[in-house]
């Protein structure tokens, strides 16, 4: 990347971090005022009735972004083709967040939710294939479709922690932006800037003394934001080890506790504490160390993506040993946390 490809990214960056820091100044007293609150249950970390929907900021601050990233120079050979990108990726997280708002004002039906959902994300992937005329691979419709609504409830699950969504967001929109920088495809670097940006300047008020929470209108937003991103990013040929990589440590989480409580014979769709983020918090350690936890997580596998995919055939072999290691060893802090404090607490009581 040049230096005018650096100012441009920086300018999107800069665009979704303000936006993001200050527009919940204006939409939390409206949200008192309409009573939207997240009331706790048997899912839920918090013990009080805490204001929820603050997401609807962070969907005005990324669009946003992105609609500056289509004015910027694309750094390619097809703008045209960049900016179409950019465009689906923009409506994308539009759709998802108003479907997201309208589950938090007054709620939806699973199958009405899910059917939007499948929709949007075929619609994208149409688009997508259809943008590139050297590959319209409409057959990658189905697929996409199922990827882009199974990461919005992915993100949605995921979404029970305080820091949790917001660092998730930065990290993958980090990502994803070093993924477009190293493989040449600048819409990727406004995607990844605006989405980081975005969801970063959230993490402030979700953090801060009077916290609050994003909201399905956020984690909607979150996970469709990301996986139309991927999407686009697989279709144009960037390597998979920087798509999937980031992402990976919550895909494991969710599909590892949706089997765990499926073979249980429990209700996989009924709200519960049992993902490897939520125990962690149970065994003892607070929201931001658990939040940490998962972070420290998706930075080493992301890494040992970006290794692989920049390696010899023999280091792919080993990073990818390596990273099926650090996700093992992630599903399993929960138990390892919870022996690391009898052990302590036995210490302290001799």
């Amino acid at each position: 990347m040049d230096t005018s490809s650096w100012l441009a990214s920086a300018a999107v960056a800069a665009v979704a971090l303000v936006l993001a820091l200050g527009l919940p100044a204006v939409a939390r007293p409206l949200l008192v005022r309409a009573g939207v609150l997240d009331v706790p249950n048997a899912r839920s970390s918090h013990q009080r009735p805490t204001i929820r929907g603050m997401g609807i900021t962070t969907a005005v601050a990324l669009p946003a972004a992105l609609a500056l990233a289509l004015f910027l120079p694309q750094g390619s050979v097809n703008e045209s083709q960049a900016r179409a990108t950019l465009v689906v990726i923009l409506l994308v997280t539009l759709c998802a967040a108003a479907i997201g708002w309208v589950e938090d004002i007054r709620g939806l039906a699973i199958t009405v939710r899910a059917g939007l959902q499948l929709l949007v994300g075929a619609l994208a992937t149409a688009a997508v294939a259809i943008i590139d005329p050297a590959a319209q691979q409409l057959w990658w419709i189905p697929a996409g479709a199922v990827a882009v609504a199974a990461y919005v409830n992915v993100t949605n699950f995921m979404d029970g922690m305080d820091g949790i969504s917001g660092t998730h967001g930065l990290l993958v929109g980090g990502f994803y932006a070093f993924g477009g920088a190293v493989t040449g495809h600048q819409w990727l670097v406004y995607a990844g800037v605006a989405i980081a940006a975005a969801f970063a300047g959230f993490l402030p008020w979700n953090l801060g003394r009077n916290k609050v929470f994003m909201g399905d209108v956020g984690s909607y937003l979150l996970g469709a934001s990301i996986s139309v991103t991927a999407m686009a990013a697989f279709l144009a040929h960037v390597p998979v080890e920087y798509i999937f990589s980031p992402v990976l440590v919550y895909l494991v989480d969710t599909f590892v506790t949706f089997l765990r409580r499926l073979l249980a014979g429990e209700r996989w769709y009924a709200s519960h504490r049992q993902h490897v983020y939520q125990r962690l918090n149970i065994v003892g350690l607070s929201h931001v160390q658990s939040t940490a936890v998962v972070c420290a997580a998706t930075v080493v596998v992301s890494v040992l993506g970006i290794v692989a995919a920049q390696g010899s055939s023999l280091v792919q072999v080993v990073a990818t040993a390596l990273c099926l290691v650090a996700v093992l060893l992630y599903l399993r802090t929960p138990t390892l946390f919870q022996r690391h404090f009898r052990r302590k607490a036995g210490a302290d009581a001799r």
